[in-house]
C-alpha cells in the first residue's frame, strides 16, 4: 500500500475555483481577525473565573443550608424541653400555694400532717425542675449562639454570591459590547466582501474552525504547515488573484506583502 506523500498532496491541490483580487483577499484577514476576536469573547463568556466561584460558594451554601436546619431544630427542642419544664414548675407551683393554704386554714393535726409530707415532696419536686431548667437554659442559650454563628456565616455565604453575581454581570456586559462591537465590525465588512469569497471563507471557517489565514515565511498561518521546495514553488508560481487552500488544514492561504513571495 503506497502512502500517498505531502508532495501529492500539493501536487493534487488546484487551488480553488474563485479568483479574487489581493484587496479582496486581504479582507479575509481582517474578517479571521474579528472572528477570532469573537471567538475569544465566547470562550471567555464560558470560563469567566466568577461562573466557577458560583458554583463552589452555591454549593458552600446549600451544605450550610443542612447545618442551619439542624442549628434550628436543636434550639426549637431546647425551648421546647424548657417550656415543658416550665409548664410542670407552674403545677407545682400552684399545688404548693393550694397546700400552704389549706395547713393555714386547717385545724385536723392528722389533715395538716398529710398535708406538710405532701408539701415536703412538692418542694422536692420543685428543685428537682429548677435544676432541670437551669440544664436546659444553658442548652438554648448554646443553641442560640451557634445558630447565630450559622446564620452569619449563611449572611457571609449570601453577600459574597451576591458579590460574584454583581461582578459576573459585569463581565459579561463589557464581554456583550465587546461582542456587538464585533459583530458591528463584521457585518460591515461582510457586505464590502465578494459574495462568492465570502462564501467560501464561511464553508471552510465551518468545516475546519478557520477560513484564512496569513501565509507568511513559508507558513500556513492556520495550522502552521510549512511549505519548501517545489511546494512552495507552486505557491509562488500561483496567480495572485487564486484562491489558494492549504492542503494540511483547507484554510485560504492568503498572500500579501508580507509573504515574502515577491
Amino acid at each position: 500500500m503506497t502512502i500517498p506523500s505531502y508532495n501529492s498532496k500539493l501536487e493534487n491541490h488546484k487551488g480553488t475555483d474563485v479568483k479574487s483580487s489581493l484587496a479582496e483577499q486581504k479582507k479575509l484577514l481582517e474578517l479571521h481577525t474579528i472572528d477570532s476576536g469573537l471567538a475569544r469573547v465566547a470562550h471567555r463568556e464560558k470560563s469567566l473565573p466568577e461562573i466557577a466561584e458560583h458554583v463552589a460558594v452555591s454549593k458552600e451554601r446549600t451544605e450550610l443550608s443542612a447545618r442551619l436546619a439542624a442549628d434550628l431544630g436543636e434550639l426549637e427542642d431546647a425551648k421546647t424541653e424548657l417550656g415543658r419544664l416550665e409548664s410542670d414548675a407552674g403545677v407545682v407551683d400552684a399545688r404548693i400555694a393550694r397546700d400552704t393554704e389549706r395547713v393555714n386554714h386547717s385545724s385536723s393535726v392528722k389533715d395538716v400532717t398529710a398535708l406538710e409530707s405532701e408539701l415536703e415532696s412538692l418542694y422536692r419536686r420543685k428543685t428537682n425542675l429548677e435544676d432541670m431548667e437551669l440544664v436546659v437554659m444553658e442548652r438554648v442559650e448554646i443553641a442560640e449562639a451557634q445558630l447565630s454563628a450559622t446564620r452569619d456565616l449563611d449572611n457571609d455565604l449570601a453577600e459574597k454570591l451576591q458579590d460574584i453575581a454583581n461582578r459576573r454581570k459585569a463581565a459579561l456586559d463589557e464581554l456583550a459590547q465587546e461582542h456587538a462591537t464585533l459583530s458591528a465590525q463584521r457585518g460591515l465588512l461582510e457586505d464590502s466582501v465578494a459574495k462568492d469569497l465570502l462564501s467560501l471563507y464561511e464553508k471552510l471557517r465551518a468545516k475546519t474552525g478557520t477560513g484564512a489565514a496569513l501565509f507568511q515565511a513559508g507558513t500556513c498561518g492556520a495550522c502552521t504547515m510549512s511549505l519548501t521546495g517545489n511546494e512552495l514553488a507552486k505557491v509562488r508560481a500561483a496567480e495572485i488573484d487564486e484562491v489558494l487552500e492549504c492542503p494540511e488544514c483547507g484554510a485560504i492561504m492568503v498572500r500579501t506583502e508580507e509573504s515574502g513571495l515577491w
